[in-house]
C-alpha cells in the first residue's frame, strides 16, 4: 500500500531530477498548490492544475535559481496527508542573491497522486545578498 509519505518522496525525486513528465503524472487533474505570499518573482498565491504549478512556480524558480529542495522530515498526519519539513538552498542564476530558507509543505494525496500542496517558507530568506 502506498502511503502519503511515499507519494511525497516521489515529488521530491521528480523535482530533483527536473522531471516534468513525472510531475504532471503525480499531480491530480484538480490539483491546488498554495505558495507563500511574498515569494519572489510573483510566484506566490494559489495555483490550479499541474501545468500552472509546474510552469508558474517550479519552472520559474528553476529558471532563476540553482535550487536544491532538501526534505529532512516527513510527519504523517493521517492516511492522506503528510507534513514535510526541509530546506531550500541555492544561488540565484544572476549571481545577486542566494536562498537559504526552511520550508514546510502540507501535502494532501488522493490515491497515488497529490491533490494539494501548501508551501510555508520564510520568504525573506529568498533574497539574501551574495557575498
Amino acid at each position: 500500500m502506498t502511503t502519503a509519505t511515499d507519494v511525497a518522496q516521489r515529488l521530491y525525486a521528480a523535482l530533483a531530477a527536473a522531471d516534468g513528465e513525472a510531475l504532471v503524472g503525480l499531480l491530480t487533474d484538480d490539483f491546488v498548490g498554495t505558495v507563500s505570499a511574498g515569494m519572489p518573482h510573483q510566484v506566490g498565491g494559489v495555483h490550479r492544475g499541474a501545468l500552472d504549478m509546474i510552469g508558474t512556480v517550479w519552472g520559474r524558480i528553476a529558471e532563476l535559481y540553482e535550487m536544491h529542495v532538501d526534505p529532512t522530515e516527513y510527519l504523517a498526519v493521517d492516511a492522506d496527508r503528510v507534513v514535510v519539513l526541509g530546506r531550500y538552498r541555492g544561488p540565484a542564476r544572476d549571481g545577486a542573491t542566494t536562498v537559504d530558507a526552511d520550508f514546510a509543505h502540507v501535502i494532501t494525496t488522493r490515491g497515488e497522486r497529490i491533490a494539494a500542496l501548501r508551501q510555508i517558507t520564510d520568504t525573506a530568506n529568498w533574497r539574501i545578498p551574495r557575498r
